[in-house]
């Protein structure tokens, strides 16, 4: 073959090479751009969550009203402030109880007046009635002047005890007359914060009649006994435990987590018709300071840890089909594997068997095309 005839069969079969080259990535399937995770280990957990929005409570709440209607004299505190047990929250006014008070007091002087003059005068008689015994054993006193004697000394006796009595009696009235009076303050039954004061000096206040709602007077929380109560799924509670450590979220504080523990688990199933049957579970937080701030009545959800395992395989549970299967990134192409799942979690599953540390699984199966046998190109991890 000649020079010239061998350079353009070179030539032709160079163009033949490039035309097919063309061809064959015309032809080609596309890459799929996929997003994916690596096989690392880490902590995995065990949650049980609530069923419904739990509350933020306090364990010790006393709505209080007075036992008796009156006009309110003196509100010795203010909302917001902080009481001892036993300090005075409310007072009606007492001027009617306190004259009865007075003239209670007066009876009990009396009584007691009237007892030591009856029993002195019981024991004079006793005296006499001694004496004269001794003259009638000598046959000096006639029978019947004896007789009128001990007659007139029992007389005596039972008069110093009526008259005893009577104080008695006198002593109960003070004491009842006093505890009218009492009942007209209202006093704080715990150490805690006035939440509420629904009423000022010179109102009428009337207590709650039998059966008939009346809005309640004073309110006093006890900050120290904040805590969290959240119904959950009856299906968890042969699982939940006091002691059981929790992470709290609160709707008064988004984006942030609060570690705390459960401190009671109710011993009975919640029935209600149209709802799901829950057991109530208390969740107190780690940081008592913080508690003391949270609201009555703010919305909060908690994960209770039933276990944790550190240091095991782990993957995103999004990453992981129905049935168990990933899709595994193998050189250029997705593998489907079926693997053997641990703990798990809304955020991370263990791997107990079926992938290795480090290898690449496809994050989200969010396209019909991310399928097994497909040829993909890895997306960049996001940047800082």
């Amino acid at each position: 073959m000649s020079p010239r005839a061998l350079k353009r069969l070179l030539v032709a079969a160079a163009l033949a090479a490039v035309l097919a080259l063309i061809a064959w990535r015309a032809l080609a399937p596309e890459r799929v751009r996929v997003r994916v995770v690596a096989v690392e280990r880490g902590a995995v957990e065990w949650t049980a969550t609530n069923s419904r929005a739990g509350t933020v409570e306090a364990r010790l709440r006393a709505k209080i009203s007075p036992d008796q209607g009156g006009r309110v004299a003196e509100l010795p505190h203010r909302r917001g402030d902080r009481v001892r047990k036993g300090e005075a929250l409310l007072r009606l006014d007492d001027s009617l109880e306190r004259g009865q008070v007075a003239v209670a007091r007066r009876d009990v002087a009396a009584a007691r007046a009237e007892g030591e003059r009856a029993c002195l005068a019981a024991a004079l008689a006793r005296r006499e009635l001694e004496r004269n015994r001794r003259l009638a054993d000598e046959k000096i006193l006639a029978a019947d002047l004896l007789d009128r004697l001990e007659s007139a000394a029992r007389e005596a006796d039972a008069a110093c005890g009526a008259a005893r009595a009577g104080a008695e009696r006198a002593a109960a009235a003070l004491a009842l007359a006093e505890t009218a009076l009492d009942k007209r303050t209202v006093y704080a039954p715990f150490d805690g914060i006035l939440a509420e004061l629904s009423t000022e000096v010179g109102e009428w206040v009337t207590p709650a009649p039998p059966a008939v709602p009346v809005p309640p007077v004073l309110d006093l929380i006890d900050p120290t006994s904040i805590h969290l109560s959240l119904p959950m799924d009856e299906v968890d509670a042969a699982r939940l435990a006091p002691g059981l450590p929790a992470r709290a979220t609160i709707d008064s504080h988004p984006d942030r987590t609060f570690p705390g523990r459960v401190a009671r688990v109710a011993p009975y199933v919640l029935d209600l018709e149209a709802q799901n049957r829950t057991v109530e579970v208390e969740v107190e937080l780690d940081d008592e300071r913080l508690a003391e701030t949270l609201l009555p009545g703010t919305s909060a959800d908690v994960e209770v840890i039933l276990e944790r395992r550190d240091g095991v395989l782990r993957l995103p549970t999004a990453s992981i089909l129905a049935g168990d299967r990933v899709l595994v990134v193998e050189e250029d192409a997705l593998v489907e594997r079926t693997i053997e799942r641990g703990l798990s979690n809304w955020d991370f599953t263990e791997i107990v068997a079926g992938l290795e540390e480090g290898e690449r699984v496809v994050a989200a199966i969010d396209r019909p095309e991310i399928r097994a046998g497909a040829r993909v190109e890895i997306e960049p991890a996001d940047g800082p």
